[in-house]
C-alpha cells in the first residue's frame, strides 16, 4: 500500500504545474494534500478509481485539505470537534479496518512566533485527539506538520532556533507526540539521513538545497514494522514543498 502526501501551496496553481501527471504516475492507494486554497467547487480533478474528501477553510484562499482514496473509509470525520481549531480546514481523519488516516495541515506560528501559543493549544488538542483514536486502532497520520524536529531536518539550525518551525516550543510538542508511542517513519528508517521537504521561494534555496524537513509520515509503534520505506521525493516541482510518502504493508 502506497500513501503520499503533499503540500500543494494552491491546488489550482499546482494543477497548472503538473500535479495531475504526478497524481497519475505515482498511483498511490492514498494521496492526500494540504494547503488547498479553495472552496468547493473552484477546482476539481478527474481522479477515476478514487473516493475524494475536502475540507476547506472558511476563509477564502486559505489553508484546507484533501484526501484521495482508493478504499472507500469506513467513516470520515472533518476538525477535531472542537470550535476553535475546526474553522481552517486543517484535519480529515479517514477510518480504515486496519488504521486511522489523518490528513493534517499543522497552523504556521508565523514570523516572530506570533501564533506559538495558538498553536501550542492546537498540539494539546491533536495530540489528545491521536492518542484517543490510537487506543482504538493504530493511527497513520501525514501532512505537513510545520517542525523540523531535529538540527539535521533543515540546513542553518543556529539562525533559525527561534523561527517558526524550529523554536524549543514546537520541536518539544513533537517529541511529546513520539514519546506516546508514534514514530517518525523516515528518521526512524533513515536516522542519519539529509532530506527536506521544504524551501522558501527566496534566494534560490531549493536550487541551493537550503531547506527543511516539515513533511512527515507518523505512525503509532505498533505499525511501525509494516513500514517497508519512507521517502521524500525531492525531484517532484509543482509547489515550494514536495511529496512525501511511505510503503504499508498490512
Amino acid at each position: 500500500m502506497k500513501l503520499i502526501s503533499w503540500n500543494v501551496n494552491g491546488f489550482r496553481a499546482c494543477l497548472g504545474k503538473g500535479f495531475e501527471e504526478f497524481f497519475n504516475s505515482v498511483e498511490a492507494d492514498i494521496f492526500c494534500i494540504q494547503e488547498t486554497k479553495m472552496q468547493p467547487g473552484q477546482a476539481e480533478l478527474e481522479a477515476a478509481g478514487y473516493h475524494q474528501y475536502w475540507y476547506s477553510a472558511e476563509k477564502k484562499g486559505y489553508s484546507g485539505t484533501a484526501v484521495f482514496a482508493k478504499k472507500e473509509p469506513l467513516s470520515v470525520k472533518y476538525g477535531l470537534g472542537i470550535e476553535e481549531h475546526d474553522k481552517e480546514g486543517r484535519i480529515i481523519t479517514l477510518e480504515f479496518e486496519e488504521f486511522y488516516l489523518l490528513c493534517v495541515y499543522t497552523p504556521n506560528s508565523q514570523k516572530e512566533l506570533a501564533r506559538l501559543s495558538y498553536r501550542m493549544q492546537w498540539e494539546d488538542a491533536l495530540r489528545a485527539y491521536i492518542k484517543e483514536l490510537d487506543s482504538i486502532k493504530p493511527i497513520v497520520y501525514c501532512g505537513d506538520l510545520n517542525v523540523a524536529h531535529n538540527e539535521c531536518d533543515l540546513k542553518n539550525p543556529k539562525t533559525n532556533h527561534f523561527s517558526a518551525g524550529f523554536s524549543d516550543e514546537e520541536r518539544g510538542k513533537f517529541t511529546e507526540l513520539l514519546e506516546s508511542g508514534f514514530n517518525d517513519t523516515f528518521r526512524t528508517l533513515y536516522p542519519e539521513k539529509i532530506q527536506y521537504s521544504w524551501w522558501s521561494y527566496m534566494y534560490h534555496a531549493r536550487e541551493k538545497n537550503v531547506g527543511w524537513r516539515i513533511d512527515y509520515f507518523v505512525v503509532s509503534e505498533r505499525l511501525m514494522p509494516k513500514v517497508k520505506d519512507s521517502f521524500i521525493l525531492t525531484e517532484i516541482m509543482g509547489s515550494d514543498h514536495c511529496p512525501v510518502g511511505i510503503e504499508l504493508e498490512l
